[in-house]
């Protein structure tokens, strides 16, 4: 069971390094998952400190995802229609062959989105486009480095434990 445990956890936490650019799936959390998953294990002693600190952050970086995008749009004089372009465009990126197609997604989406608000004035939605991707891309770099750092510490404590999973 220890290791049925540890793999599903190695699956989370892939999943939660893919959700940090996916809007679908909350990236830092599903990470989360693995570690929790790790340390119910028999092998593994728990943590509930470790366990508790690191939910906390990925609560934090959950609730700071809704907002980090919208900031990045209304700084630059975005709309809402601007954040829901983004996310229907990163979502067509994701599915398209092109490369970096997410970013090309979230960028056109959002003007897209911008220009269906506001047809007459289309600096102020490329404008608003540069905020949608600029919040898009601070909040998945966040995201990812979360989730790589549970990444990371999913394996460190796997390896510290190798011997007692055989």
């Amino acid at each position: 069971m220890d290791i049925f445990l540890a793999i599903l956890g190695f699956c989370f936490v892939c999943l939660g390094i893919i959700g940090s650019f996916l809007p679908v799936l909350p990236g830092p959390i599903t990470s989360w998952i693995g570690l929790l998953l790790l340390h119910l294990t028999n092998a593994v002693p728990q943590n509930w400190t470790f366990l508790g600190i690191t939910l906390v952050i990925a609560i934090i970086i959950f609730i700071l995802d809704y907002f980090i995008p919208a900031m990045g749009t209304k700084r630059f004089g975005g709309t809402k229609y601007g954040v829901y372009g983004t996310t229907i465009g990163l979502i067509i990126g994701l599915l398209s062959p092109i490369p970096f197609g997410i970013i090309i997604g979230a960028f056109f989406g959002a003007l897209i989105g911008e220009l269906l608000f506001d047809s007459k004035d289309i600096n102020r939605a490329i404008k608003a486009s540069v905020g949608a991707l600029l919040g898009f891309l601070t909040s998945a770099t966040i995201k990812f480095s979360i989730a790589f750092v549970y990444f990371i510490l999913f394996f460190t404590t796997l390896w510290e434990y190798k011997s007692s999973f055989i």
